[in-house]
C-alpha cells in the first residue's frame, strides 16, 4: 500500500511562493506517475499538475501553466510542487496522488491527506 504525506502548505501573501513537498512509501516510486490536486472550500476538486515516472513529461491546468512546477527526485522518493506568483484563487487543499504506470492517468490509485494553502490579497 503506497503512502502519500504533504508538507509545505501554509500562508502566504499573494504575489508570493510556496514549495509542496509529498514523500511517498510503500511502493516502487520510480513506477508512479505523481501528480497534484486541489480543493477549494465550495468548489470541486481540480487537477493541477501531474509528472511521469521518470520526470520526463510534465502537464498543468491552465490556471497554473507559468506559474506552478513540478518536479520529482526518485532517489528521494519525493515530489514537488513549486508554486509561484500565488494568486488568491490559489487557495485550497492541495492533494499529492499517484498512479502506476500511465500516462496521462484518468484517475489515480493513490491519495494522500492534503495540505491547505492559504493566499492573502
Amino acid at each position: 500500500q503506497v503512502q502519500l504525506v504533504e508538507s509545505g502548505g501554509g500562508l502566504v501573501q499573494a504575489g508570493g511562493s510556496l514549495r509542496l513537498s509529498c514523500a511517498a512509501s510503500g511502493g516502487t516510486f520510480s513506477r508512479y506517475t505523481m501528480g497534484w490536486f486541489r480543493q477549494a472550500p465550495g468548489k470541486e476538486r481540480e487537477f493541477v499538475g501531474a509528472i511521469i515516472w521518470s520526470g520526463g513529461r510534465t502537464d498543468y491546468a491552465d490556471s497554473v501553466k507559468g506559474r506552478f512546477t513540478i518536479s520529482r527526485d526518485n532517489a528521494k522518493n519525493t515530489v514537488y510542487l513549486q508554486m509561484n506568483s500565488l494568486k488568491p484563487e490559489d487557495t485550497a487543499v492541495y492533494y499529492c496522488v499517484a498512479a502506476v504506470f500511465v500516462w496521462v492517468p484518468v484517475q489515480y490509485d493513490y491519495w494522500g491527506q492534503g495540505t491547505q494553502v492559504t493566499v492573502s490579497s
